[in-house]
C-alpha cells in the first residue's frame, strides 16, 4: 500500500445541488476526471470534502458511492478524524471499509493536546483501524503542531501508520522526519505550494486540493519531481503557481469549487459556515483559468 500512495493523491471536493444536497452526478464526473488524468489515488471526506458538514448517513453514502464509481481503478482513502479520540474509535468500528484502502486522520483540533496526548491519540486509532493510517498534520487548522519527534515515535511504534500528510510548512521539521523515518514510511505534502520543495528534500508526493481542477498537470509535476527531473517539474509548478495561490486566497475549498464550477464540473455551492469566494477573487480565478487555457503546459 505504501507504494500505491506514493505520487499524487487528490483531496476530492463534495459537490452540492443548489438546495444543499449532494450532487452525485457531478461527483461521478469529477471522480472520472481525476482517474482519466492519471492521479494515483483519491481522498474522500477530508477538509476539502467539507466532511464536518456531512451527517453520518451522507458520509456513508459518499464512501459507498466512491467505491462503486472508482471500481478499484485507484486506491481510495477516507478521512476519519477529529478531537474526540473515543468517538473516532467508535466510528472506525462501525465503518464498512470494503473497497477502501487507507484512513487519513487529522491531528486533534481545538483541544491543543500535548505531544504525549497526540501520540496516545494515534496509538489508540492505530490499535483499532483495520487499514493503514495516514497522519495529517495541519497546524494552521488544528491550532497545534505534531513535532518531528512525535511523528517519528508514532511511525516507529505503530506498524500500520504508514504515512504523514505534512502541512506545517516547516522544512526543518519535514527534513528531520524524512532523514530519520522508517524506510517505508511516506512523507506527503499537505500544502500544494510546498509540494515541489518537499519532493526536492526526499518527500514522496502530495494530497492536493488544486489537482481537483488540474489533475494531469499536478500529477505530471509530481512524477517529474519523484524522478529527479526538476527542470520539468519547476516549469509545471510555476504554471500552476497563480491558480494555487488564488484557490486559497479566500478559503478552501471555496476557491477550488469556484474553479471547478467555471470548468463545468459542479455548481459553486458550499455548506455553512463556508461561503463562496468574494467577487474579486472569483474574477481573479476566472482570468487565471483563461490564461492557463491559452498557454497549456502539457502538450
Amino acid at each position: 500500500m505504501n507504494n500505491k500512495l506514493r505520487g499524487t493523491g487528490v483531496a476530492i471536493i463534495t459537490p452540492f445541488h443548489k438546495e444543499g444536497s449532494i450532487d452525485f452526478k457531478s461527483f461521478e464526473n469529477i471522480i472520472d476526471f481525476q482517474i482519466n488524468n492519471k492521479v494515483d489515488y483519491l481522498v474522500f471526506l477530508g477538509t476539502t470534502g467539507e466532511s464536518v458538514t456531512l451527517n453520518n448517513d451522507e458520509r456513508n453514502a459518499v464512501i459507498n458511492f466512491a467505491v462503486e464509481i472508482v471500481r478499484d481503478r485507484v486506491p481510495i482513502v477516507i478521512g476519519i478524524g477529529g478531537n474526540n479520540t473515543q468517538q473516532i474509535i467508535n466510528t472506525i468500528k462501525k465503518t464498512d471499509f470494503s473497497g477502501v484502502h487507507a484512513v487519513l486522520s487529522v491531528s486533534p483540533y481545538y483541544n491543543k493536546p500535548q505531544q504525549k496526548g497526540i501520540y496516545q491519540h494515534y496509538k489508540a486509532i492505530a490499535g483499532v483501524a483495520p487499514l493503514p493510517v495516514i497522519i495529517y498534520n495541519v497546524p494552521g487548522r488544528t491550532g497545534s503542531n505534531i513535532n518531528a519527534e512525535t511523528t517519528l515515535k508514532i511511525a516507529r511504534e505503530n506498524s500500520n501508520v504508514i504515512a504523514i500528510k505534512e502541512a506545517s510548512k516547516d522544512l526543518d521539521q519535514i527534513s528531520r522526519i524524512i532523514k530519520e523515518k522508517p524506510g517505508e514510511f511516506l512523507v506527503l505534502s499537505g500544502d500544494d505550494l510546498f509540494t515541489l520543495p518537499l519532493l526536492a528534500i526526499g518527500g514522496d508526493g502530495v494530497i492536493s486540493v488544486t489537482a481537483n481542477a488540474f489533475p494531469a498537470e499536478f500529477s505530471a509535476m509530481v512524477k517529474h519531481g519523484l524522478n529527479g527531473e526538476f527542470e520539468k517539474a519547476r516549469k509545471i509548478n510555476l504554471w500552476l503557481l497563480d491558480i494555487i495561490q488564488a484557490a486559497f486566497a479566500d478559503g478552501s475549498p471555496s476557491g477550488i469549487k469556484a474553479a471547478l464550477s467555471m470548468k463545468g464540473f459542479c455548481q459553486n455551492v458550499l455548506r455553512l459556515p463556508l461561503v463562496k469566494v468574494n467577487k474579486s477573487v472569483y474574477n481573479h480565478i476566472s482570468k487565471i483559468l483563461e490564461e492557463m487555457q491559452k498557454f497549456p503546459v502539457l502538450k
